[in-house]
């Protein structure tokens, strides 16, 4: 049976998506978006400012043909928005296509237009994998930052409580402390800070490093950690996706294929008769 045409389009259009060079010259028409958007903050001529507008349709026309194609190229068509970032494109496109710059919504057409550059990572998988690597460490992340909120209020108590007499500025309440206390694990200028209560407490650098360890480096170490393993999880899970698309058998499917064939071998154990 031949082909209908929409078929002819749908496939050649599942080619253009798939094609590399497609996808690499969307990753360099969001390069350029992103360029003219940056060239808007200067103050530059109306006739370049007038090439600029021209360049911001012809990219947002461009945008909308790219998420066309996908569309097309989406054999079940309900699913194509099942998929988040389909509907952020999808929303990004539609959005700049309406004429607001004239108007009271130009401000949120611009903004709008500015997160046109997040459809990098829309485009690029290693960059899907890392962000939602790194949604799915969330919660435990959580938690770590919750242990850091302790630390930091505790160090707080006891700065507040010790150096208050000495620079009412950064110690005089536990609020200024914290914000003083993000000042030194983050090494701005940390060491005046230290210097000026080691000379009223000589051993007050204790505070300090202790602080900085528990939370510069214990607490970066934490993060890393939780972000690598998830990451890794994610990794193995699109190799087992690719395993089960390409017919290769997973470590999973052999450890259930072996289980049958005990159990059937039990079976038949079972249900031969002893001999006499």
């Amino acid at each position: 049976m031949e082909m209908t045409r929409f078929q002819q389009v749908q496939q050649r259009s599942q080619a253009l998506r798939d094609n590399k060079l497609f996808e690499w010259f969307v990753v360099t028409i969001i390069i350029l978006s992103a360029i003219v958007i940056g060239a808007k903050t200067y103050d530059i001529p109306q006739s370049i400012l007038n090439i600029i507008v021209v360049l911001d349709f012809t990219i947002t026309m461009i945008f909308l043909f790219e998420i066309t194609i996908r569309f097309i190229a989406e054999p079940n068509k309900a699913r194509f928005f099942h998929n988040s970032w389909n509907v952020f494109d999808t929303i990004i496109v539609v959005v700049s296509l309406i004429p607001v710059d004239d108007s009271e919504m130009a401000l949120i057409g611009r903004l709008i237009r500015i997160f046109r550059v997040l459809r990098m990572v829309s485009i690029i998988p290693e960059l899907r994998m890392l962000l939602n690597s790194l949604l799915r460490a969330l919660p435990q992340l959580g938690y770590v930052c919750l242990l850091l909120f302790i630390i930091f209020y505790i160090y707080a108590a006891i700065g507040t409580t010790f150096f208050a007499t000495i620079n009412p500025v950064l110690w005089d309440d536990i609020a200024i402390s914290m914000l003083t206390l993000f000042r030194v694990m983050t090494f701005e200028d940390w060491t005046d800070v230290m210097y000026e209560t080691m000379e009223v407490y000589p051993f007050s650098w204790i505070f300090y490093l202790t602080f900085i360890f528990l939370t510069t480096f214990a607490f970066l170490n934490m993060v890393i950690g939780i972000v690598v393993n998830v990451l890794e999880d994610e990794h193995a899970k699109e190799r087992a996706q690719q395993d089960e698309q390409d017919g290769k058998h997973t470590l999973e499917d052999v450890h259930n294929e072996i289980q049958q064939l005990k159990q059937l071998l039990q079976e038949q154990l079972s249900s031969t008769p002893p001999k006499p």
